[in-house]
């Protein structure tokens, strides 16, 4: 166990100066643990602040289930337990085996039941986070914080048995928060077996029974899911920290409202926070990134609509024909995230319409996956077609570009209705799975020319860079999410002088 604790020691040999070297070897940093749910979207946002507390002078181990710690390694060139200095502190990623994921080929092709992946990450992790913890209490070097995401609501119970503060990163929005809140403690109603179909009121909006978290609705083919975030708010009085991948100015009422309730600190958008040093090169992605950089350099500004539906969410073949006839239709110029279905959901490789990339040969480009935070950020980018995941949705609205919304599931049903209503930077296009509805090519010929071209198109971008700017001021010095971070830091300093004086 001192293995990596000597490996500190000699990076600061190498790499510090004099004082900086006597301050490593004298005495160890606060350890923070970071325990992620296996999912890209859950991954992406806890591995930006790791690489934030990092960079502030902690030792962050971060961890999630091996089953995908091995594609991260592959696409990302990342090493199980490497350490990488990071500003005035380290970053270590480590894996931990779940076990009985796959019928025994190693592939993940035949992936037990959604309820059986859930329970089989608890019950490793559980085992996992309590060794770890023993461990390093044994070792002298005690973990002072843990940190974890929705869908690994266990790992709050774990710390509190070990006596370890711990705090919950919402991957989601403060809304969505404000509806799983309102629906565990039974503040309003919500759509039943008996009336599916009611709208729910909430203390900010009023959301249809088709804008509410879909997991929530009985429709909803996911149960599990809900069962496992209901989870999380069983635990909320475990944790002395909520944060929130969001920003004050962008969800004041819904901030306000939650401060009265929990401690809540809205730290967003995590993406855009500085760091003293470069970290894009460490990263959590899945698959490898396509280089879509240099296509976009050859493209007019505001003249390519990127399409992506993100790392989950799967069209069915006709949807995706339907898109493609579209873009063939408007003769618009494109960038198509069109990563392969996933085994476990038994839908067939995508096939696009005969001649379709040589028709659009020079005017449109497919790829398995992207550097969406490069793209979206890239003049040439006109607008976003989405599946309205919340790091999306975010990364779109906080770098200003206007969005055409396609929700699946879960969450992206809430944050669609956000996008087009509230904040007022993008068009309905898609109507989530409660619907199942296909999309026609006419529409969405329709809705990519109206989303860039005219006056709907500029109104869309002037909103869209209005939020834009908020979130620059939120995120620097000063600035409401920089102030929040700054505190959960001392926050986590102090519990952690405490920890290492009691061991």
């Amino acid at each position: 166990m001192r293995q990596w604790l000597h490996i500190i020691v000699i990076h600061s040999k190498k790499k510090k100066s004099g004082r900086r070297k006597k301050k490593m070897e004298s005495e160890a940093l606060i350890h923070v643990l970071m325990v992620s749910y296996p999912g890209q979207g859950h991954i992406n946002p806890l591995l930006r602040l790791a690489k934030f507390l990092a960079a502030k002078g902690f030792f962050v181990t971060f961890s999630t289930a091996e089953i995908v710690g091995k594609l991260m390694r592959t696409a990302n060139n990342i090493s199980h337990e490497s350490v990488t200095p990071v500003g005035e502190g380290f970053l270590k990623f480590d894996f931990f085996e779940e076990g009985g994921m796959t019928d025994g080929d190693g592939d993940g092709s035949k992936m037990k039941t959604l309820s059986d992946f859930i329970a089989q990450i608890e019950h490793c992790g559980r085992q996992y986070v309590s060794r770890v913890i023993k461990e390093h209490a044994e070792a002298h070097h005690p973990i002072s914080c843990i940190i974890n995401n929705p869908f690994v609501p266990w790992v709050s119970d774990v710390a509190a048995e070990h006596g370890i503060p711990s705090a919950m990163l919402w991957v989601q929005s403060a809304a969505v928060f404000t509806a799983y809140y309102s629906y565990f403690h039974k503040l309003a109603t919500f759509p039943s077996d008996v009336d599916p179909y009611v709208d729910v009121q909430l203390p900010c909006v009023v959301l249809k029974y088709n804008e509410i978290p879909n997991f929530l609705h009985p429709f909803s083919p996911y149960p599990a899911l809900a069962t496992v975030i209901l989870e999380q708010f069983k635990n909320l009085s475990k944790l002395f920290c909520v944060l929130v991948d969001s920003f004050e100015e962008l969800e004041c009422d819904h901030i306000n409202y939650l401060s009265k309730l929990v401690h809540i600190r809205p730290i967003g958008p995590l993406f855009k926070i500085p760091t003293a040093t470069d970290t894009s090169d460490i990263r959590g992605d899945f698959m490898k990134r396509d280089d879509c950089i240099e296509w976009l350099n050859s493209r007019a500004a505001a003249s390519v609509v990127y399409i992506s539906f993100g790392s989950v969410v799967c069209p069915p073949q006709e949807q995706v024909t339907e898109i493609a006839h579209a873009l063939l239709d408007s003769k618009i110029s494109f960038l198509w995230v069109l990563k392969p279905p996933a085994k476990e959901f038994g839908i067939p490789p995508y096939v696009l319409p005969d001649g379709f990339l040589e028709e659009t040969r020079g005017k449109g480009k497919v790829v398995q996956w992207s550097p969406q935070e490069e793209v979206l950020a890239h003049p040439s980018v006109a607008c976003f077609v989405t599946h309205c995941g919340w790091n999306s949705s975010m990364e779109a609205l906080t770098l200003g570009v206007p969005m055409l919304t396609f929700p699946a599931w879960g969450d992206q049903v809430t944050n669609a209705k956000f996008l087009v209503d509230v904040y007022g930077v993008g068009i309905k296009l898609g109507y989530g799975q409660t619907e199942k509805k296909i999309v026609s090519r006419d529409v969405v010929n329709k809705c990519l020319l109206e989303a860039t071209e005219g006056s709907k198109a500029e109104e869309l971008k002037q909103k869209a860079l209005k939020w834009k700017r908020a979130a620059e001021a939120a995120v620097a010095e000063n600035g409401s999410s920089a102030m929040n971070l700054d505190a959960f830091v001392k926050d986590i300093k102090k519990r952690g002088s405490v920890r290492v004086k009691e061991i």
